[in-house]
């Protein structure tokens, strides 16, 4: 019963980030497309946890916030709105980078997971 509670009041949090993140067409006007392309590693005998690609048009909420997929991960994942903000402002269409999860547990190392991500950003105008 507690996990299900625990579980309902963190989707409500996430549904009140992504509200209040506000929608991608009116933070980033000039954006018409941001496509994310991530490998979620753990520390592990095999390293690929998994392949992840988000898609994020104008109608949806500019929350870049990835959850960290390692389960009894506490307040970890990967924020993303930083580098993509900084792509927006410089206008930059491309960028790659890796993250180190912050989230905290008792069972397992600090650097318990990273990804690696590939942005690409169209603005509106852009030839293809």
């Amino acid at each position: 019963m507690a996990n299900r509670q625990n579980y309902t009041e963190t989707m409500e949090l996430n549904k009140q980030c992504r509200l209040a993140a506000g929608l991608i067409s009116e933070c980033f006007p000039e954006v018409s497309d941001i496509a994310i392309h991530m490998i979620y590693y753990q520390k592990a005998a095999n390293p690929v946890l998994m392949v992840r690609d988000v898609n994020f048009w104008p109608s949806r909420h500019a929350y870049f916030n990835m959850e960290c997929m390692i389960k009894g991960c506490i307040n970890g994942g990967f924020d993303l709105t930083s580098v993509i903000t900084e792509m927006i402002k410089t206008h930059k269409k491309s960028e790659k980078g890796k993250l180190i999860c912050k989230g905290k547990s008792d069972t397992f190392a600090s650097d318990h997971a990273s990804i690696a991500y590939h942005i690409n950003i169209k603005y509106h105008g852009d030839k293809n």
